[in-house]
């Protein structure tokens, strides 16, 4: 009854925080109150209770480093060009007609390289949706295929925090996984693909904003930012290239985006002149360029911005580890039992 209780009181405190638009932190953090006092109350000893939680903790730390490299690698690839390369020279080909489809297209390929729905949406989104409005292409088939490219290059790369949680908790490997989940998504993205092309096709225009769009006024003022900040070398792709390559060799994750992270600061150091002790702070804080109009469309990145994440995980790993060491649903399934 006791832990039916605990359960309630919990499950109450979640749909308080989403109703209330409340962060999830909150009853996360009430949760494991009420699960260290339950272990309490059962007889188990305060280093007992703190011991199950880091052993939780334990269970989740690969996933733990991969959000730094996360953070660190959508930090460091702003900085040194490569994200600003891609979206340049993919831009140059965009057109009314089909510039939705190249919306989803490239939200799809950036989502992919870097593991990030919500990093990726910061980024390449962001410009998608500058470039769409520049051409006067309605906000809800430009976001409709940036959320949809963002979510499948997530879902589907080898990246993903949410894949090796997922591997992580199953004691799957991650590669088999994600070779399912690319033929399972195989059809939708082609389907996904074709609606988004023919969409483009039939938004009708105005003979004024067609004139506009064609003049390249629309995307001129994105591709005038990237190359008067960056250097676009084709060597600011390494980064990206290390990712694709190791991902084919099916190379540790772990590997494959420290290899990415230093080839990224050595593109950096060389091609964008940035000092190390700059770059030191963008990995931590993530990347802010002075220039505002280049800081709307490529600030973010950094460990920082990977802690509410890392929270939350380590606080669910803390209740897995607890769970397990006062039999929480062994104790409860019995007590249904027994009713």
């Amino acid at each position: 009854m006791l832990e039916f209780c605990i359960l309630l009181l919990f499950s109450v405190s979640l749909i308080i925080c989403v109703i209330l638009h409340y962060s999830i932190l909150y009853a996360l953090i009430f949760g494991y109150i009420l699960f260290f006092a339950f272990g309490l109350i059962k007889g188990e000893t305060w280093k007992k209770m703190f011991r199950y939680s880091f052993h939780g903790i334990l269970t989740v730390k690969n996933i733990l480093i991969i959000f730094i490299l996360i953070g660190s690698i959508t930090a460091i690839w702003r900085a040194c060009g490569t994200i600003a390369f891609i979206v340049y020279y993919a831009s140059m080909f965009a057109a009314p007609q089909i510039m939705v489809l190249i919306c989803f297209l490239l939200c799809c390929f950036v989502s992919f390289l870097m593991g990030t729905a919500f990093g990726s949406a910061a980024t390449i989104g962001i410009i998608c949706m500058t470039l769409a409005n520049s051409m006067n292409i309605p906000a809800v088939y430009a976001g409709g295929a940036i959320l949809s490219g963002i979510f499948f290059g997530d879902r589907c790369s080898p990246m993903s925090s949410g894949a090796h949680l997922i591997s992580e908790l199953t004691d799957t490997d991650i590669f088999n996984n994600i070779k399912t989940m690319v033929r399972t998504a195989f059809i939708p993205f082609i389907v996904t693909a074709v609606l988004y092309g023919i969409i483009g096709i039939i938004i009708n225009f105005s003979a004024e904003n067609s004139v506009l769009s064609n003049s390249g006024m629309g995307n001129g003022m994105t591709f005038h930012i990237f190359a008067d900040y960056y250097n676009l070398s084709l060597f600011t792709t390494i980064p990206a290239v290390i990712i694709i390559f190791f991902s084919l060799l099916k190379i540790d994750v772990k590997i494959t985006m420290t290899i990415s992270c230093l080839a990224g600061l050595v593109c950096a150091i060389f091609f964008q002149h940035i000092h190390t002790s700059e770059l030191v702070k963008i990995i931590f804080l993530g990347f802010h360029p002075q220039d505002t109009e280049l800081a709307k469309l490529m600030s973010g990145g950094g460990i920082i911005s990977m802690i509410r994440a890392s929270i939350i995980i380590c606080i669910s790993s803390c209740y897995s580890g607890m769970f397990k060491g006062t039999h929480f649903f062994l104790r409860e399934c019995s007590g249904l039992c027994d009713d």
